[in-house]
């Protein structure tokens, strides 16, 4: 279990060691580093385009609202995302 608690008010930010992007051959948003390459699931691309260093949490929460307003509750796979992403040093957070 996760010490980490995500915040509405952190802001993430993309390591400097990956490059997210579209890889078309892959169907999928990727994160790319030196040693290899993270396939995305549409959630979690979806999460990832939000993701700046400049929104806060509750700010990408807000915009996904908006695009999905028939998602239900989308804070809770926000912040599960977040904090995974964390875990595995793929972001980094104020």
């Amino acid at each position: 279990m996760s010490t980490l608690t995500i915040t509405p008010t952190m802001t993430p930010s993309l390591n400097r060691m990956f490059r997210f992007q579209w890889e078309k051959a892959q169907d999928c948003f990727v994160l790319l580093f030196p040693e290899g390459m993270v396939k995305l699931n549409g959630g979690a691309g979806e999460i990832m385009q939000l993701i700046d260093g400049q929104k806060n949490v509750q700010e990408i929460t807000d915009v996904l609202h908006a695009k999905f307003p028939d998602a239900g509750n989308l804070a809770t796979d926000v912040n599960e995302f977040i904090t995974t992403a964390i875990e595995k040093k793929w972001l980094y957070h104020d």
